[in-house]
């Protein structure tokens, strides 16, 4: 290979790592309209349950949120980044809907779960698998579109490394978890920034203890939060589906 070609295929990996990076960005931002706002991970059955009764309560609640997501979903994700195939989404989505233990849990999941594979393989059309598994499987009964197990195999099927995806999971649920706690008036944004900035080492340690995990292992560390979202129906008034 002559001097000419080694560059030009360098140049083409560096490329390659670069747009990946912006495709990276581009599923971590929140103006992708995946409904993921429209969901509070229980912090609004928790306010109305006094669990939380002081903006000093958000920070342990999240840091705990995290730790039930990291035991519970990120298995989903690692195997499923590892193995984007339907035969494998399939089978991790059927045992996913079994493992979720309340209705309000697993409706948000399902909900969440279709609505990134329907945006995901509008924008992503490079990756035609996506639109080919969302018209072979929508509506069929088959399964439920459970979000950790979508944004693994996108993950995947992106190019995504397995600790990038896990700790983009991760992120995607402090985030989530902060801007609820901003529009039911818990902190202010820029206390939410400051929060999620203090809240990032712990969220990282979180990555490593339950990263790289087989779905064998996932578990619930706070039955207690599950319970408190599994309450969410029941609420007299409120501003978010789960």
């Amino acid at each position: 290979m002559d001097h000419s070609t080694s560059k030009s295929c360098t140049n083409a990996n560096h490329d390659d790592k670069s747009l990946l990076h912006w495709t990276q960005w581009q599923l971590l931002d929140s103006v992708l309209p995946t409904g993921g706002f429209a969901h509070s991970f229980g912090l609004e059955s928790a306010l109305q349950s006094n669990l939380i009764k002081q903006p000093e309560d958000l920070k342990p609640f999240i840091i705990q949120v995290l730790d039930n997501t990291g035991s519970l979903l990120l298995p989903f994700v690692h195997t499923l980044n590892k193995s984007p195939d339907t035969e494998t989404w399939t089978r991790l989505d059927n045992l996913l809907e079994a493992t979720l233990t309340n209705e309000i849990a697993r409706k948000a999941s399902a909900t969440q779960g279709s609505a990134l594979l329907r945006v995901a393989a509008s924008v992503f059309r490079e990756i035609t698998e996506l639109k080919l598994i969302r018209e072979r499987f929508i509506g069929s009964g088959l399964v439920f579109f459970h979000h950790a197990c979508v944004f693994g195999l996108l993950t995947g099927l992106l190019g995504f490394d397995g600790r990038m995806a896990q700790r983009a999971y991760i992120f995607m649920t402090m985030r989530d978890v902060l801007s609820a706690a901003t529009r039911l008036n818990v902190v202010g944004p820029i206390a939410a920034s400051v929060l999620q900035h203090e809240i990032a080492s712990a969220a990282e340690g979180i990555v490593e203890k339950w990263r790289d995990r087989n779905v064998e292992d996932a578990c619930q560390t706070n039955p207690l939060l599950d319970t408190v979202q599994g309450c969410h129906a029941y609420l007299f008034s409120r501003l978010f589906c789960s």
